[in-house]
């Protein structure tokens, strides 16, 4: 059944309607299908298609190519949060004799593991799976194109790599790991590795002529856990709102906020573009926004999940064609469309139920040198430093339980912050990563590395 549309006013479904009417039109795809999740739920549906009487529901399956990759990168964390693994790994710890092993779990979640973007011929996205039967086959003959670390470089060899990891420790196949682990817990009942009724056909829609023919759907093998998937907008509506929000039975809030982290180093490019990548998902800068989430291709499909989590909205597009509307557009549309016409409402703000004394004496203007900052004690107990005016470093800070605290972003992420107190107790300035922060720009009475001045402040004169 489709969701309640009742959350959104008429204008705003009419300016998501005409959107994604356009894409459909403009990009001459065969069937569109969209949706719009907003505080943890799909609040409005959308289609167009070119078959009269046949729209595609939430319900219809398309291939959601590479957006597999985000699945298949939440199982590898969900290993290194119960500590059978850690990130920094490397490949051939625990999956050993691959000729890759050097790179490193996390290396090959950003795509920074130096391996090639692709197999070796023939093209992967059009010829059975069962042509590479063992990952050697997948790998080539030179698997590795660049130092590991050095740079970002996608590659779609290094999710199977990541697929096999998944098998090898949980001694399951992938598919029956993710549903185990990650579909049946959230509800995902239409999201599976080979299309079930009902479910789009995939179509190659000629350049210069409107007309079309199907594509092949080969099932990938090896290659499943860089794209294999078949899913829905009702699904991924669902997933959209875990990788938001988190769920305690598949990844902690804290976790997902990790693979939200750009991983890995930019390219000039990427840099122009507003985009990066973290651990499976693509980080995008647009309309003065962060937007994370995954596009996916394959011969017959394009898929887009794009989520704001500043904004609350998601969005998910589908379509049944190789090529056609840039849907990653059609995607940070229809967020931006809803976070701007009906912008989210923000908590009530509420007080601490209790504050420590010594942590709210720390609060208020200290001096970086002559630069003014002030400190703040949150509502929800954290720290939180920044500058006064105009630009500079700032940063939340978490309570460590020993009278000191860690830095959690920015310049200061996992730098720790204490109070230095004087014999009497009274505080004599902060120390933050060796930096000296005191309540007067250069407090004769703090000590201030350098000295300070015996004459003081004074004119020139």
């Amino acid at each position: 059944m489709t969701p309640p549309q009742d959350d959104l006013l008429p204008t705003t479904r009419r300016a998501l309607l005409h959107r994604v009417a356009v894409a459909q039109a403009e990009g001459r795809a065969p069937s569109l299908v969209a949706a719009v999740v907003r505080d943890g739920r799909a609040v409005w549906h959308g289609a167009r298609t070119s078959v009269d009487g046949h729209g595609p529901d939430e319900d219809v399956q398309y291939r959601i190519g590479s957006i597999t990759k985000t699945f298949t990168a939440v199982l590898v964390l969900r290993l290194r949060d119960e500590g059978v693994l850690d990130l920094g790994d490397p490949l051939e710890k625990h999956l050993p004799g691959t000729r890759a092993g050097a790179a490193t779990i996390r290396e090959l979640l950003a795509h920074t593991g130096g391996l090639a973007a692709e197999t070796s011929s023939p093209w992967w996205e059009r010829t059975p799976g069962s042509l590479r039967p063992e990952l050697s086959d997948v790998l080539g003959e030179w698997p590795v194109l660049h130092p590991p670390g050095r740079r970002f470089h996608y590659s779609n060899p290094g999710y199977t790599l990541l697929g096999s990891l998944v098998e090898k420790l949980r001694g399951a196949p992938w598919e029956d790991v993710l549903r185990r682990e990650v579909l049946e817990p959230l509800g995902l009942t239409r999201t599976s590795g080979q299309p079930r009724a009902p479910h789009a056909g995939g179509w190659a829609v000629h350049p210069w002529a409107d007309v079309m023919m199907p594509e092949p759907l080969e099932d990938l093998g090896l290659m499943a856990p860089a794209g294999q998937l078949w899913s829905t907008s009702g699904d991924l509506a669902r997933f959209a709102a875990f990788l938001a929000r988190g769920d305690e039975r598949v990844l902690s809030v804290g976790t997902l906020q990790e693979m939200r982290t750009p991983a890995a180093p930019a390219e000039a490019s990427d840099l122009a573009d507003g985009s990066s990548y973290g651990l499976g998902l693509q980080v995008q800068h647009r309309d003065g926004r962060t937007l994370v989430g995954h596009s996916g291709s394959l011969p017959g499909f394009l898929a887009n999940l794009t989520i704001s989590v500043a904004d609350d909205v998601a969005a998910i597009v589908l379509v049944n064609c190789t090529s056609g509307p840039v849907i990653s557009a059609v995607g940070a549309d229809l967020v931006r469309i809803v976070a701007e016409a009906e912008p989210r409402i923000p908590d009530p703000w509420r007080p601490l139920r209790e504050a420590d004394p010594a942590v709210l004496e720390l609060s208020g203007q200290w001096y970086w040198g002559t630069s003014a900052f002030a400190l703040r004690l949150t509502a929800d107990g954290l720290l939180s430093l920044g500058p006064l005016s105009g630009q500079g470093r700032r940063s939340r800070f978490r309570a460590n339980g020993d009278g000191t605290w860690t830095g959690l972003e920015g310049y200061y992420a996992d730098e720790t912050l204490r109070a230095v107190r004087r014999p009497d107790g009274s505080v004599s300035h902060l120390d933050l990563a060796s930096f000296v922060f005191t309540r007067r720009p250069y407090d004769e009475g703090a000590d201030v590395p350098g000295g300070v001045h015996p004459e003081g402040w004074r004119g020139i004169g």
